[in-house]
């Protein structure tokens, strides 16, 4: 006995190949543009083919009756190549038109088709209005297709046949077919561009705009469109890679660097701390301590652009209080606050980090008396603004004052300064969708950081 069957290996997708895919949008199109061309230009096509049969036609009734005036029916048939009928019907049971002897009679109670009677009667209208009379049209029983008219004969009535083209329809008619075909593949080439070069290289450069200096918010795209637009796809995936191991490895480094002298630098302090029972002098012992600040303030500095410290959530912040206490720890510099009471959803750590900085750069390279502005910018947006009386940077000072580990004052480089202020203060303005913007104003000098508030919704 059989044991129970296991389930079926799942069948990977069959995907139809893009050359048969659009082949398939084109053939679409085409019969689409086909269906729309045969009801707006078909009939109109016949319609002017029938007023130029309609205009031959009359030209060719008016010579055949002066010819009938002298000529027999036989004599002008034969001469003028035309086929003509006597009598009251040009198809009555048993008799023959004059041209070609050989044609048969329909049956009796025979009928037209309903398509040659619309055409018929469109016929004599137009011949109405071209031979300023109404000759009778009879549509005839018999193939071939077409129809009787009416001469006015001298002696006995006679009937010119005029052979008439179906109405439009299938085949379609030759010009009506190539613009159909020529729209069908205008349009599939529209859509291969859309498809295959427009919509990939727009996700590309909203993923290229997504991209920092360390690849934050960055993730490979998938390799699709046209071969160039993968080509270009796939050197973009190498390029984040890139940027990601470097920005691993920089983080690494400067974390590694930190937390190693932190232990050294613990040491170092409690040393200093027992210096003064050890009959060390108490003014070396300051002057250590100093340094040892220093010391703690850059690697803190390190720590903080490195980003090591742990990432915190957004929540909601009054702005303005936050502002408040961060003036307060600049004592015993003055500071003038300006604060529009205002609340975002930002990450309070950060934020307070990057006002810190900007106050201690500038007491390190203003003068007093500060000032701090805050205030609120678009609907879910704020600026907070240091201003201090210092000269301030020069223009083309303030591009490289942004990067980090440059030292604007080469003579502040034994003091705990290691050019990393501004640049941490523009990474905390970037993470919030902003960036710092140098002023000048009467209240001297400021720097001024805007941000958007973030939504209740965002991760850590």
């Amino acid at each position: 006995m059989a044991g129970p069957m296991g389930p079926e290996p799942e069948r990977p997708a069959r995907t139809i190949p893009p050359a048969l895919r659009y082949g398939l949008v084109s053939l679409g199109l085409a019969g689409l543009a086909l269906l729309l061309l045969e009801l707006l230009l078909g009939r109109r096509l016949a319609a002017q083919r029938q007023q130029s049969l309609a205009t031959e036609l009359a030209s060719t009734i008016v010579l055949a009756e002066l010819a009938l005036e002298r000529l027999t029916p036989a004599t002008l048939a034969g001469f003028g190549g035309l086929r003509l009928a006597l009598g009251s019907n040009p198809e009555p049971a048993g008799r023959r038109s004059a041209l070609p002897p050989g044609s048969a009679a329909p049956p009796e109670g025979g009928r037209a088709d309903p398509a040659l009677e619309r055409q018929a009667l469109a016929l004599r209208s137009l011949l109405c209005s071209r031979l300023g009379r109404c000759p009778p049209v009879r549509p005839s029983l018999h193939p071939p297709r077409g129809v009787w008219v009416g001469l006015d004969a001298p002696l006995e009535a006679a009937w010119l046949f005029v052979p008439l083209p179906p109405l439009p329809g299938w085949p379609p008619d030759p010009l009506l077919l190539a613009l159909a075909f020529g729209i069908g593949g205008l349009g599939s080439g529209l859509h291969y561009l859309n498809q295959e070069v427009r919509r990939p290289l727009t996700r590309l450069s909203q993923a290229v705009a997504r991209v920092s200096l360390r690849a934050n918010g960055a993730e490979a795209l998938a390799l699709e469109g046209s071969p160039a637009v993968r080509q270009l796809t796939g050197r973009f995936n190498t390029m984040v890679e890139r940027l990601e191991c470097s920005g691993r490895e920089q983080a690494t480094m400067l974390a590694g660097i930190a937390h190693d002298l932190r232990s050294p630098l613990t040491r170092l302090r409690l040393r200093l701390d027992l210096a003064p029972a050890a009959g060390l002098a108490a003014a070396d012992c300051q002057r250590g301590l100093r340094d040892l600040e220093a010391l703690e303030r850059i690697t803190r500095q390190f720590l903080h652009y490195a980003g090591q410290d742990g990432n915190e959530p957004p929540v909601p912040v009054a702005l303005d209080g936050l502002v408040a206490e961060l003036a307060s720890l600049a004592d015993p510099a003055p500071v003038e606050l300006d604060l529009e009471p205002l609340q975002r959803v930002v990450r309070p750590t950060t934020v307070a980090r990057a006002v810190a900085n900007l106050i201690d750069n500038a007491l390190a390279h203003g003068a007093p008396p500060l000032r701090l502005e805050l205030a609120a910018e678009g609907p879910c947006g704020f600026v907070i603004t240091v201003w201090d009386r210092g000269p301030g940077l020069a223009d083309d000072a303030w591009a490289r004052a942004l990067e980090p580990f440059q030292r604007l004052d080469p003579s502040r480089t034994n003091q705990g300064h290691c050019g990393l202020g501004l640049a941490i203060a523009e990474r905390i303005a970037r993470d919030h969708g902003g960036a710092l913007e140098a002023r000048r104003g009467a209240a001297g000098f400021g720097v001024a950081l805007h941000g958007q508030s973030h939504p209740r919704t965002s991760s850590p």
